[in-house]
């Protein structure tokens, strides 16, 4: 219970930050008065918000697929094999920049949206793929005997025994990555995509210090507000282990 009232005072929060931010002239204005125009309005902040969440909830989604499915086969039989090539090739995706990999596939894919779902996707694998192997690799093998023992196929056993055992370690892993997706989408915006890091961008680029800080306030209570929505999460699943 704690949890969701402190999601909901975060969520009024970040709901009244976009509702006012534009009509904040006169406070920004006091303390940058050299600045002639202290409030970025080239877009809602509401719009930019929305496309930020599609953003990282996009790349987030593919992330936990993929990395939960990797996860997965490289901790059963028949992939185990390939457990080190996997942690190798998902840890070399995070420690690439992200903006490495968005200049790398500009060239291919265009300016937009796309280059940042594919270099967000990246970099969000390495939390996700950990999460689902250490969690797996948590269950008690008498567990794993006693589902045996019960006539459980493999595939059975993964689905009522191993998963809802390991879900609360996947859930660290998956709660790591999409925090790192929304903090790291601000700079999808170098590359035409619409975000919170719009902001960012223009203030970096036109020397305007208002411009970065309202955007990066506005990414990091949105990073704030998913991070207590996964541990209001996090306390359900707790409870019902």
């Amino acid at each position: 219970m704690r949890a969701s009232y402190k999601l909901l005072g975060a969520s009024v929060l970040l709901a009244l930050l976009v509702v006012a931010l534009p009509y904040s002239e006169s406070f920004f204005a006091a303390f940058f008065p050299g600045l002639e125009r202290p409030v970025y309005m080239q877009d809602p902040f509401a719009w930019l918000l929305l496309q930020h969440c599609l953003l990282a909830g996009a790349s987030s989604l593919v992330a936990v697929v993929v990395g939960t499915a990797l996860g997965v086969a490289v901790t059963h039989a028949g992939g185990l094999q390939f457990k080190p090539v996997v942690e190798s090739l998902v840890a070399i995706g995070q420690a690439i920049p992200p903006v490495a990999v968005l200049a790398l596939a500009v060239p291919v894919v265009g300016f937009g949206e796309v280059p940042a779902l594919i270099a967000l996707s990246l970099y969000g694998l390495l939390p996700v793929v950990q999460g689902t192997i250490g969690g797996l690799q948590t269950v008690p093998g008498a567990q794993l005997y006693a589902a045996s023992a019960l006539g459980l196929r493999p595939r059975q056993a993964l689905a009522y025994v191993e998963i809802p055992l390991a879900l609360p370690v996947w859930l660290s892993g998956v709660r790591t990555s999409v925090i790192i997706n929304i903090s790291t989408a601000a700079i999808a915006s170098t590359v035409g995509a619409k975000t919170l890091g719009s902001p960012i961008i223009v203030g970096l680029s036109g020397f305007n210090t208002a411009y970065v800080l309202q955007g990066a306030v506005l990414v990091a209570m949105l990073a704030v507000v998913v991070d207590l929505a996964f541990e209001m999460v996090a306390e359900r699943v707790a409870l019902k282990q």
